[in-house]
Order: C-alpha cells, then structure tokens, then sequence
C-alpha cells in the first residue's frame, strides 16, 4: 500500500513528497497562506487551502480534514502543511488527531516544498 513517514525522519518516501506537493500547489493556485494535503486509510489524498471567510476560518489542515471526513474517510496515513510557520499549530495537529490518531505524521513544509519539521498528530 502505502509508505508513512517516520515522523523522526527527514527521508520522505514518495506518497509523502507527493502530499507536500500537492499542499504546495493548492497554496500556490490559491493565493492562500497555507496549503495542506491528507492521506486516508485507503491512499486517496484531499487537497486544501486556507478558508477565510467572514463567517468561517479554517486553516488548509484543518479543511482537507474536513474534506477527508466528509468523503468517508475513517482513519488517516499522514498530513501535511506547505507554511511559512515555523510549525503546525495545535488545532492543526488536533485536527489530524481526531480522525487519524496521535502517531498520524504531520509534515511542515516552507513554502519551497522544503521539510521544515516532521512531528506526530499527538
């Protein structure tokens, strides 16, 4: 299936790279300050960026989760946020946490696409 990032690791296999990616380009193609990308149990990705409406503010993270719950998705491989943050804030990570678990990878990527720090959803 799929490969899951050590969250110790700088070595990303290419499912993980593929999600910076994909983060990186929602950000870019939006003009957003972040864009992010999940992975589900089943290895379909969802892609979003920041969400700032009057009404409603989602961060990119907090939206493909959204995104993932609201397809059907019951469990996710890995997260991650394109940012110039210098990490990924706690609702970010309390987002992945609920639907992924605690050991749920969450990559912080600058926008660049450089891995900046990998750490669980825990």
């Amino acid at each position: 299936m799929t490969q899951s990032t050590d969250p110790q690791s700088t070595d990303l296999g290419p499912e993980d790279r593929k999600i910076i990616t994909l983060a990186r380009s929602a950000r870019a193609r939006n003009g957003v300050p972040e864009g992010a990308a999940v992975r589900d149990e089943t290895g379909r990705t969802y892609v979003a960026g920041t969400v700032a409406l009057e009404s409603l503010k989602l961060s990119a993270l907090q939206t493909a989760v959204a995104m993932a719950v609201a397809s059907g998705a019951t469990s996710l491989e890995a997260a991650a946020v394109v940012s110039v943050a210098d990490a990924a804030s706690d609702a970010d990570r309390a987002a992945v946490r609920d639907l992924g678990g605690p050991q749920t990878p969450v990559l912080l990527a600058g926008p660049d696409g450089e891995l900046k720090a990998a750490v669980t959803a825990g």
